[in-house]
């Protein structure tokens, strides 16, 4: 079987079969079958499979998605000519910039043979986790040889054939050879021995395929390479670590004349082909990751033969991408780099690891030591080739050396030989060897010069490009030294430099040293001649020299301080790992406190991935836990402080100047002088002990003088401040060294180290100049040097004590006072900020009145002053001062005949556009406040039923510039002073309750039964009107008679028209909210004339202030708490604009909907089906009867006020909502038994509850107790007296009671009384016996009633929960499992590539893919965008669960990605899983994102987002 399935997968004809399988009869049918490949887009295919094979283009979508998925599809079925031409024309459209598509006509009979090859495999992989036998005997078959000798076992021809296969077949196999080979270790190590010795030829098949790794064999490698025993193994018999290294370079083939590699220019296709071969980079470290514990003979000389073959590479890296110096023009094509760092980088974890191997064993690291130095020597055989030698002398001593100029010459930043022979020079000098017999080591063939040149020369490179030497070779150069000091690089290029150089320092004078280095520096000539730097600034030469020369001698003299003060490296210093690890946090924190990732980011990473910071950060620094935003920072332990170097080596320049000016802030507010003096350093290892000498060597001593007599005589010379302050550093550092020596000393030793000596003596005899000390006491008072006070008094002082010590005089030094510094006078400074603040406010009030912007004349031309904001003025807030006391005293009232009498209070405004100021009148113009009218859900209790939901109005505040984030053909504009995104206007009225209840109020005013008698005579009186209209005229003379019998009630006349109180303009802008409110709310185009408008307006009202009562609610607010002035605004306008709208209305239309809505709690006759009482949402059914009731009292003349009215139905409708609590109050027993004496409240529910049960013919459950009940009316009652009452203070301007303004206990008896209620709720049933009885019996005889008793259906209980977002996990890798189990649901059971989870119903949705885009509107639209229109009505909220992501989603062309409320232990986010630490729930911030959908901010965050970040604009949101 198993042969059979690998030769019909390796057949390579397209028409013929095998001859064991060959049919007689042939059919002529041929599949046309297109394979993957990784070059071309997912778009060109599918445009050319509808070009080729004419299909739709969601079928295209489906075959590209296939082909993708499996590797391959047939496109075409039938005979051969019909294939032929579709694949004529594949080719011919794809081969246009690539490589054309590779497309197959086959013969059915094959692919049906290749199909069941597979199955078959697949099935035997099954069949052989059920039996350990079965699978080592398909192990031994594939494994053995067949008749034609070698590669000729089932395992190689597959193996060998991998880069023919299609994706499907070949994962197939793979899995088996997973579930059979790999999984017994004997089996292992014959498959690893053939996979080695097919290595070269499988990698050679891999770089020239075009598919991913993760589908090759050579992928494999991972499985084996990374087990220690196996790679040991093939590193010993089949040499391993050779064979990579060589197929590596044979990848690499250009070369230039040096045999050094070359790289063309770094296009597309090169960058695919170097990275398909930098994966043999990684089998290399897989080979080397785990360590040796013991040695044998064979694995040293195999590894040694693979060293051998790492030199070679290294050799060939050795000087690649010379560069010269561009003189006189700009560079015109930038040199190709890219390449050759990718290559340093790749390799740097290779080259430590190589070097970490030869460390184990000391007789591999001198026998690697001595090949390396071999090929170093080869590399610079000709090192003094062609050029001069020439003699340098200063100070008396003088050294050979050649004449070499780097701004002259090539150069080249790679120097891998160098470098890895530096990191084994420091491998040696820890080793034991190097402490016990150094004359054993390898060092006499050493010539230091030779060591030195090179890496000196790429560090002068670095400073003359610092210097602006370079600027002519452009980019290249920059960034190539840029990546030469990056973390990623700098291990093995940077740091090992400066190791070179100290190791050539340790052997050689250091004046020799110097001088040499002068020379590269090309600074010799300043330093040599005594007077030339005043003869050079005589000369006035151009100030680019004399900038790029100052420049050039700050950077050798940092150099210096470098080479001396860098020991944090073990075997340079006497130092551990940690210490190292230590100082570089402790200077990452010198400059600002951190986060863990910046943190991590900072510092090199080893071949794990490890940095080593954990374990020594709790030592170095505090951590400090985030906020509600933000993210846990690392801040420097104070006491660590003193161990910082400004002129720590891996510093940039800005990380420089923030870390010191960081630093002197710290000293100033600890009251410490400023000066910030090199810390104390660990002494050097052995090898590298004499380094020190540098520092008091003639050469060193005589440039330190050179740069102190300039900064003396500052005005002849050409220096620098920065120039100063590091010879001043290294005085420091030479002072700190002699003073550990002497700490250090023991008795019979010398100190040799004699720096202060030296320093006290005057110049040499001709010119006898100053002591570097008397100089240094001469600066100390200089003016100019202000900055540098504090360090050379530290230097002066630190003098004095180590001359103590040299004199062993007991005395102290004195110690200095310091000055004080005086604080200058702030007065000023203020003054001159409050002048500069007024200015700019002027200037933005003149943009805003230039201001008349493009947005207002999409939205209306005529009025200009309509856009409007309030400012309520000082008028205002006396008025209400005035009748403070007469309000005081009485209880304040907000509805009824009853009602608290509040003197008007007048409103002035100021026009945000033309700043006029204006009094809000019902006959002045209108003045509006711009508005944001949006669908929502947030209060749904059953989302799968498509109700047109009412709209949410609130004043939006949301910037954006660009003008793609608000949509014109929308009607959306931005707010001209704040740029809120809104979409229509509210006008500002007063309350108009006042103005239409112009007449006297009669004190006798009707109970509630008669009041609900006359309303229903009157609604029947308006029902044959509208009847006889609506009736044509032949039935005349019948209609009279009726007309007759007809009477009117006492003192109604619907004939009466009232006359509307508004100007034009406020009743056209009530028409245009109204009509934007139906809308957005409906989807409708706008009709002023529809009937549903008023209803749109009346249910948005009640819907926002339900849905700000359950924001107060939930977060424990008072009801009448200081509310943010722009929700109260809004609610004002709202509920006023609502009160309002009937004036614009159609009469008859208003009062049609207030007859119905009457009629479905006062049944009638003539109302058909009438909804359930279960069904009704008592808030909104109120706020429309009361706004629709003043159409009809207008045309009552009987003396029934408004008032009375609003009263009456506000107490039916209560009544109605308790009775909707007793139906659906679900009793719970348990618990309850301790009665509580019963009170009158009590017994009258339990009355109620009574009637209530005769009523359903007895389908209610038993009676519990009253005391029960009334406590469960109560509670479910509240949040609708809250909603009326805040729908009753905005309504009529009653002010509201002091005792609500506060939070604290249930404001139940506040809210009664302020809504003129009986604090016992029952008594509205009790005074109005007759009529509750009927209403109550009409309520309960419904059918639904009936059924929901039965439990049939179910209905909402009360009080309503609030609705939250899903309950997520606290641990997330628990959300990554959910996600991983979930599979796209359209393309049968293929894994999601962005599963994406609804965070309102807790959905997992297949985002972002063309499998699940669905049509919305007759566009096309992603899973998530489609679902927010279902679960959201447009607005969603999403966590996309592979990148720890929140998406938010508004409509089709809005989104933005927010932050996740999940943090790891360091308190950050990790947004795309890059980090991969553990995340956990943060709740704080679930809830911040809870509160922004509770209080439907989504469009105003995105909107935000999309102002601060203009890349969201751009994103295609609907197709996520």
């Amino acid at each position: 079987m198993f042969r059979y399935a690998v030769e019909i997968l390796t057949w390579e004809k397209e028409s013929e079969l095998p001859a064991d399988l060959e049919i007689v009869e042939k059919s002529d049918t041929y599949y046309c079958m297109l394979f993957n490949d990784e070059v071309h887009t997912y778009e060109q295919v599918i445009y050319t499979l509808q070009k080729a094979v004419n299909c739709t283009q969601k079928e295209a979508i489906g075959f590209a998605t296939t082909v993708d998925r499996d590797g391959r599809r047939s496109v075409r079925y039938g005979d051969f000519q019909y294939c032929e031409q579709a694949k004529s024309v594949i080719v011919r459209n794809t081969s246009r910039q690539t490589k054309p598509l590779k497309v197959q006509v086959m013969h059915s009979s094959i692919v049906a043979h290749q199909n069941f090859g597979l199955k078959l495999l697949s099935w035997l992989g099954n069949v052989i986790g059920y039996s350990d036998g079965l699978r080592r005997i398909l192990c031994q078959v594939g494994l053995q040889e067949g008749p034609d000798g070698e590669n000729s076992s089932l395992v190689d021809r597959l193996m060998l054939n991998d880069s023919k296969l299609w994706k499907g077949a070949r994962s197939v196999y793979h899995q088996l050879f997973m579930s059979s080979l790999l999984m017994d270790l004997k089996y292992k190590k014959l498959f690893a021995i053939r996979f080695a010795k097919n290595y070269e030829r499988l990698q050679s098949d891999y770089v020239t395929d075009d598919h991913d790794r993760e589908f090759s064999i050579a992928d494999l490698s991972v499985q084996i390479f990374t087990v220690p025993s196996l790679a040991r193994m093939l590193i010993t018999e089949e040499n391993l670590m050779t064979i990579i290294i060589k197929t590596f370079m044979d990848h690499l083939r250009h070369r230039d004349a040096q045999g050094r590699f070359q790289f063309e220019r770094y296009t597309a296709l090169q960058a695919f082909k170097f990275r398909r071969v930098q994966s043999l980079i990684f089998d290399l470290k897989y080979v080397l990751i785990s360590k040796p514990t013991e040695w044998s003979d064979d694995l040293r000389q195999k590894f040694l033969e693979g060293f051998d073959a790492f030199l070679e590479l290294l050799k060939c890296m050795q000087g690649m991408d010379p560069i010269t110096r561009q003189v006189g023009q700009h560079i015109e094509m930038e040199p190709e780099w890219e390449a050759a760092f990718t290559l340093q980088m790749k390799l740097t974890h290779v080259i430590s690891m190589m070097q970490d191997w030869c460390a184990l064993d000391e007789k591999v690291l001198i026998e690697a030591y001595k090949k390396c130095l071999a090929v170093l020597m080869q590399c610079h055989g000709g090192f003094t080739d062609g050029e001069q030698p020439i003699t340098l002398s200063i100070c008396g001593h003088s050294v050979e050396t050649i004449r070499y100029c780097v701004s002259q010459e090539k150069v080249s930043i790679h120097l891998p030989v160098s470098r890895l022979l530096a990191g084994l020079h420091v491998l040696l000098s820890k080793s034991e060897v190097a402490y016990k017999f150094p004359e054993l080591l390898p060092l006499s063939e050493l010539s230091p010069p030779m060591l030195i040149e090179h890496p000196l020369r790429c560090l002068v490179l670095c400073a003359q490009v610092h210097a602006g030497m370079w600027r002519r070779n452009g980019f290249s150069l920059v960034n190539q030294i840029y990546y030469y000091h990056n973390v990623k690089c700098r291990r093995e290029m940077f740091d090992k430099d400066i190791v070179m150089l100290q190791t050539g320092v340790s052997m050689m004078d250091p004046n020799h040293f110097l001088m040499i280095m002068l020379s590269r520096f090309e600074l010799y000539q300043i330093f040599s001649t005594p007077d030339y730097g005043k003869r050079f600034s005589s000369e006035i030469t151009h100030k680019d020299v004399v900038q790029q020369n100052n420049t050039l001698i700050e950077e050798m003299l940092y150099l210096i301080i470098m080479i001396v003060g860098e020991r944090f490296s073990p075997g340079v210093g006497q130092v551990n790992a940690t210490d190292e690890i230590k100082r570089e946090i402790i200077h990452q924190l010198s400059i600002k406190p951190m986060a863990h990732s910046e943190l991590v980011k900072s510092l090199p990473e080893d071949e794990n991935k490890e940095t080593g910071m954990e374990s020594v950060i709790e030592a170095v620094a505090h951590f400090k836990k985030p906020g509600l935003t933000g993210r846990g920072m690392y801040e420097l332990k104070p006491e660590c402080a003193k161990e910082f170097n400004l002129y720590f080596y891996h510093f940039s320049r800005a990380e420089q100047s923030k870390a010191e000016e960081a630093q002197r802030k710290l000293k100033r507010q600890n009251r410490e002088d400023t000066a910030l003096p090199p810390p104390v350093l660990p002494p050097f290892c052995p090898l590298f002990a004499s380094l020190v000498n540098i520092l008091q060597s003639d050469v060193m001593l005589c440039i330190m003088r050179t740069v102190l007599q300039w900064a003396v005589e500052h005005n002849g010379y050409a220096w620098s401040e920065s120039m100063l302050q590091r010879v001043l550093h290294l005085i420091g550092m030479a002072l700190q060294e002699e003073k550990q020596h002497l700490d250090n000393v023991t008795e019979e030793h010398v100190v040799t180290f004699t720096f202060t000596q030296k320093i006290s003596k005057p110049g040499e005899a001709p010119n006898n100049s100053p002591s570097i000390l008397a100089m240094l006491e001469t600066l100390q008072n200089a003016p100019y040097l202000d900055v540098h006070k504090d360090m050379i008094r530290w230097i002066l002082k630190t003098f004095n004590a180590i001359k103590k010590i040299r004199e062993s005089s007991s005395t102290s030094p004195v110690a200095e006072t310091e000055g004080t510094i005086m604080e200058e006078s702030s007065r000023d400074k203020d003054k001159a900020e409050r002048k500069r603040k007024a200015e700019i406010a002027r200037l933005r009030r003149e943009k805003i009145m230039a201001q008349m912007s493009e947005m207002q004349r999409h939205f209306i031309d005529e009025n200009k002053e309509l856009f409007q904001q309030t400012l309520e003025l000082d008028a205002s807030t006396s008025a209400v001062l005035d009748n403070s006391p007469m309000v005081s005293n009485m209880a304040l009232t907000a509805l009824g005949p009853a009602q608290t009498q509040v003197p008007e209070q007048r409103q002035f405004v100021t026009c945000i556009l033309c700043q006029e100021e204006q009094e809000v009148k019902v006959e002045s113009k209108a003045m509006v406040l711009a508005a944001f009218v949006q669908r929502s859900t947030v209060l749904s209790k059953n989302r799968s039923k498509f109700i047109q939901d009412p709209a949410k109005e609130q004043r939006r505040q949301q910037r954006l510039r660009l003008h793609t984030s608000y949509d014109v053909e929308n009607g959306e504009f931005l707010c001209p002073l704040c740029e809120c995104l809104s979409n229509t206007v509210i006008p500002l009225l007063l309350p108009p309750r006042n103005i239409f209840n112009s007449r006297l109020n009669i004190s006798d005013q009707p109970k509630l039964t008669q009041w609900i008698r006359t309303i229903s005579q009157q609604i029947k009186a308006l029902q044959v009107l509208r009847k006889e209209e609506s009736t044509p005229n032949t039935a005349s003379s019948k209609n009279l008679e009726n007309m007759d019998e007809l009477q009117f009630p006492e003192g109604f006349r619907p004939d009466f028209h009232p006359k509307n109180p508004y100007s034009e303009s406020i009743k056209e802008m009530l028409t245009t909210f109204g009509t934007a409110t139906y809308k957005v709310g409906l989807k409708v185009h706008p009709n002023e004339e529809d009937p549903r408008v008023p209803i749109m307006c009346w249910g948005s009202c009640a819907y926002t202030i339900q849905s700000i009562e359950r924001i107060l609610s939930d977060e424990d607010k008072p009801l009448f708490g200081p509310l943010p002035c722009r929700l109260d605004d809004c609610l004002r306008s709202l509920t006023r604009f609502a009160a309002a709208h009937w004036t614009v209305a159609s009469l008859s239309v208003v009062q049609g909907h207030f007859c119905k809505l009457f009629a479905s709690l006062v049944p009638d006759d003539n109302q058909g089906d009438l909804p359930c009482i279960l069904d009704i949402d008592m808030f909104h059914l109120l706020v429309g009867l009361v706004l629709a009731f003043p159409a009809l009292q207008c045309q009552d003349f009987s003396g029934i006020s408004l008032g009375t009215g609003d009263l009456h139905i506000f107490h039916l409708v209560t009544m109605a909502h308790i009775v909707q609590i007793l139906l659906t109050s679900c009793t719970e027993e348990n618990g309850m038994d301790q009665e509580n004496p019963a009170g009158e409240e009590e017994l009258a529910v339990l009355a109620l509850y009574k009637t209530l049960h005769q009523c359903t013919g007895s389908a209610l459950k038993e009676i519990p107790s009253g005391w029960h009940l009334w406590r469960n009316v109560r509670n479910g009652i509240m949040p609708f007296l809250k909603c009326c009452a805040l729908f009753f203070h905005y309504l009529n301007g009653v002010p509201s009671p002091p005792e609500l303004q506060v939070s604290g206990t249930s404001h139940f008896e506040h809210l009664c009384n302020y809504l003129s209620l009986p604090n016992n709720l029952i008594c509205l049933f009790q005074e109005n016996n007759e009529i509750t009885k009927l209403l109550i019996e009409s309520w309960c005889h419904n059918i639904e009633v009936k059924r929901y008793l039965e439990g049939e259906r179910d209905a909402i209980s009360y009080p309503r929960e609030s609705n939250k977002l899903i309950d997520l996990p606290e641990d997330y890798s628990s959300l990554i499992n959910q996600a991983s189990n979930f599979s796209c649901p359209k393309s049968g059971g293929d894994k999601s590539r962005a599963p994406t989870l609804c965070l309102v119903c807790g959905t997992l949705l297949c985002s972002q893919s063309y499998c699940c885009q669905t049509e919305l509107e007759g566009e096309d639209v992603g899973a998530c965008t489609a679902h927010t229109y279902s679960c959201g009505s447009g607005v969603g909220i999403f966590l996309r669960v592979r990148e720890c992501q929140v998406l938010f989603l508004a409509g089709k062309t809005k989104g933005c990605f927010y932050s996740p409320p999940y943090l790891d232990d360091y308190g950050e986010t990790d947004q795309g899983l890059r980090r991969g630490n553990p995340l956990h729930l943060c709740k704080e911030r679930f809830k911040k994102i809870q509160k922004l959908w509770h209080q439907h901010s989504i469009t105003e965050e995105i909107g935000h987002a999309q102002e601060a970040n203009q890349t969201l604009v751009g994103i295609d949101w609907q197709h996520l």
